[in-house]
């Protein structure tokens, strides 16, 4: 089997800055632990998120000079309609600055006190977003997706069973919306088969509820269908990802994912009357409807990204990429969540660093270790992200404590993923010298974005 190359060229680079061990113990210390907080020029390789970090193509940076400027109207506009639709199938589109803003305004009309919004697993903007406006998120991921350490083919799944449960339990008239997550971000980039889709396609029709897609990645979503699913394996990326949307009533989009923009998103809807009513929305808080928060050129690196994402040999490189570094840490038993997803690699920081108890954050002590060890900048996706407190005031953990490293789209090249496992590696050897963390700042929601940390005390 020959090397799995990247299917492109390299014309602009951008430099990147080295420091020294000493240099980012002490920007780690100004940084209050969190990596949110570090200047991105002190980062070496940055893992931090794959949302709007990937490098556009020429014919992206081309389509941002063709850029249509009209305040309304504009042709770029039309352009990125016509690109969603062919997707999506969904006929009343609408733009917005990024992913949060459209689940702002869904959730404005579909949230509310006493509702519940059900999925496979929330990601951190979508559950701020619903409990913002008073409702309530649930997780109803499938048992083994709970379990890093077992390989399964669609992990990303919703307990569909558990999903009758909770309806019949709550009442459907107070379940808003069902939305699915594909892939599964929270649930370590894990996808979500089309046999699951259907199902709860049925289930939410059968109680009259809406089914939604949360679409960041919808197309890698669909490479593992096809590459995993019968019956999919001779049909295309798009027509995959059509019969994905033609299941749903509904999605929302940030564009700074699977399509190559650094900037954007869209919500799509096939509701006449829910669709004025977030248009409405809309013009108060993004823009007009033909713009949502976008400049034209944005709009066409959207649009022209929405074509290149279907080509099957880009995501073959995409995911053999993250199996790469998967098979790498296979071989010094590294543990993380099994099998590699599509957009990152989740090391299983609870495995990972037994010896730390999750009310000490063995995620957050992950992340500040690799950084400190070799620049390199991750994410927590445990109970830092998703921990709650209960009446007593004491810590409700996560289902799963993880370091996401998400790699950027068309950014890095082998030899950056190279140097990514020597840090990880040499890491897990000293693992038991890493000491937890304490919160010392945190705000009301997001908090992992701006939070303060210390060592934790010893006993």
């Amino acid at each position: 089997m020959r090397t799995i190359i990247e299917p492109f060229r390299i014309k602009s680079v951008e430099p990147i800055h080295s420091t020294t061990p000493e240099q980012r113990k002490e920007l780690l210390i100004q940084a209050h632990y969190n990596p949110f907080l570090l200047k991105a020029k002190d980062v070496i390789i940055d893992l931090l998120t794959d949302s709007g970090t990937g490098a556009m193509s020429s014919e992206q940076w081309a389509g941002i000079m063709r850029g249509d400027e009209s305040y309304a109207g504009s042709e770029s506009f039309y352009r990125f309609e016509s690109a969603v639709k062919n997707i999506t199938g969904m006929p009343f589109i609408i733009p917005v600055h990024q992913g949060r803003a459209a689940e702002h305004i869904l959730f404005t009309f579909k949230g509310g006190e006493g509702k519940y919004i059900l999925s496979n697993t929330l990601f951190d903007t979508t559950r701020a977003n619903i409990e913002f406006s008073g409702a309530q998120g649930l997780d109803l991921l499938c048992p083994e997706g709970k379990l890093p350490a077992v390989s399964a083919p669609f992990k990303g799944n919703i307990d569909t069973q558990k999903l009758r449960q909770v309806i019949e339990e709550k009442g459907k008239e107070n379940i808003s919306v069902v939305i699915v997550t594909v892939t599964n971000n929270s649930g370590g980039g894990q996808p979500v088969s089309m046999e699951n889709i259907k199902m709860v396609r049925d289930i939410c029709s059968h109680y009259e509820i809406p089914f939604f897609i949360d679409a960041c990645r919808f197309a890698e979503n669909a490479y593992f269908i096809k590459k995993r699913e019968v019956g999919y394996q001779d049909k295309t990326i798009i027509d995959i990802a059509r019969e994905m949307f033609s299941y749903a009533d509904g999605c929302t989009m940030s564009a700074k994912k699977d399509a190559f923009a650094n900037i954007g998103g869209f919500l799509a809807l096939n509701d006449a009357k829910l669709a004025e009513q977030c248009r409405n929305q809309l013009v108060i808080t993004e823009g007009f409807p033909t713009y949502g928060g976008l400049a034209g050129r944005d709009l066409e690196a959207i649009a022209i990204g929405l074509g290149e994402i279907v080509q099957e040999d880009y995501l073959h490189y995409r995911i053999r990429s993250i199996e790469y570094i998967a098979e790498k840490l296979d071989a010094e038993n590294v543990p993380y969540l099994k099998p590699s997803g599509g957009h990152a690699l989740y090391l299983d920081a609870k495995a990972f660093l037994p010896h730390i108890p999750v009310h000490e954050y063995p995620g957050q002590a992950l992340a500040a270790a690799l950084y400190l060890e070799g620049g390199i900048r991750g994410v927590e996706i445990g109970s830092v992200m998703f921990g709650k407190y209960d009446q007593q005031g004491k810590l409700v953990p996560a289902t799963l404590e993880l370091l996401r490293l998400a790699i950027p789209r068309r950014t890095y090249t082998q030899s950056h993923m190279d140097y990514l496992l020597e840090v990880i590696i040499n890491v897990y050897r000293n693992r038991k010298q890493i000491k937890g963390f304490e919160i010392t700042y945190e705000a009301e929601y997001l908090r992992h974005f701006t939070a303060h940390f210390k060592p934790a005390a010893q006993k």
